[in-house]
Order: structure tokens, then sequence, then C-alpha cells
């Protein structure tokens, strides 16, 4: 198996609530990562993590927004404990990330949605071969479901609305003509709504 030479969050993001924020600290120092946090003006944060055997280093701002945190994570990381912590963060704090885990003939993208991977992309000597795409199989089938169902809902409007114009041409009572154009008045609009 090839030997990863680095992991590179090229666009990341985390929003945590103070409670979350204290859970994303506590996190790390669990994970044999050792920790500094800098209390900046305004109520920001930044964190320094830094590889327990020394060497590699990385600090992340937490800039406050109203009752969030909210954190860009842009860096590059070479030691595996580091990477894995990370890692393990941005999937923990359902994190939006784009992650490059580079090997010397070739670069895997994940794409990580609520902390999550979504998309995993091969890239080598300048072409891309994607390797996974999460699909919600579940949601398409439910929507598809749902959208056959309005369909048979349009097909019966229809043949309401087919059989009462039958039946008011054959009345002679302006009272069940009136009736009968409230009742396709009322089809009408469902129908309306139906295709819309």
């Amino acid at each position: 198996m090839a030997q990863r030479l680095a992991t590179e969050y090229v666009k990341g993001r985390l929003q945590l609530t103070s409670d979350e924020m204290n859970k994303f600290i506590r996190f790390f120092g669990d994970q044999h990562v050792r920790l500094g946090v800098r209390v900046l003006e305004g109520g920001n944060q930044e964190l320094v993590l830094e590889d327990v055997a020394g060497g590699e280093e990385v600090h992340l701002t937490f800039e406050r927004q109203k009752d969030l945190y909210v954190g860009v994570l842009t860096c590059r990381l070479l030691k595996p404990k580091l990477t894995n912590a990370m890692r393990k963060a941005v999937s923990m704090f359902k994190g939006d990330a784009i992650v490059h885990r580079i090997y010397p003939t070739y670069t895997m993208v994940y794409h990580y949605v609520g902390g999550t991977v979504k998309k995993i992309i091969e890239q080598s000597s300048g072409r891309s071969r994607l390797i996974f795409e999460w699909k919600d199989t579940l949601g398409q089938l439910e929507r598809q479901f749902n959208s056959r169902l309005v369909e048979q809902e349009i097909r019966m409007a229809q043949n309401a609305i087919n059989e009462l114009l039958d039946l008011r041409n054959q009345c002679a009572s302006a009272a069940e003509i009136e009736s009968i154009d409230a009742r396709l008045s009322e089809l009408t609009h469902k129908l309306f709504v139906l295709e819309a």
C-alpha cells in the first residue's frame, strides 16, 4: 500500500456552538495532541494543535458569530496522529471540507458535507476518476413514489372533471348546473395545484 505523504485541508469549515466548542477542545486532548487555546478579542479563539512527537503545528482560528464559533480549516498535515485527529474532528463535529490525501503518484480528493464523505475522486497524471459518490437512494425512491401519487391524483381529478362536464350537458335544472359548476371549480383548482 502506498505511503501517504501529506493531508491537505484545501477548504474546510466548522460551525460550533459554545458547548460544541468545549467538546472540540476536550476531543483534541483525548487524541494525545498538545493543545493551546488563546482567547482573542471579540470572543474569537485560536487553537494551536501540535503533534506530541513535535515538528508539526496547526493554528485554527474560530471567529465568534452570534451564538456560533466558525472556523475555516486550511492546513497541510504530515504526522499521522494529528492527521487522524483532524479527520475524526471533521466527521464528529459535522464539518464541511475538501481534503487532499497526497500519495507519491496520485492524490485522493475527499469531499465532506456535514461530516460525511459524499465523494472521493482520484487524481493522477492530470486525469480524474470518480471512486465513490454518495447517493440518496431512499430519498430518490421516496420522491419518485410521491410524484407517482401526484400523477394518479391528477388523472383522477381529470376523470372527475370529464364526468361532471358530461353530467352538466345532460342537466336541465339550474340548481343542478350550479351545484356541478361549484364542484368543477373545486376540481379545477385542485388540478391547478397538483400540476404546479
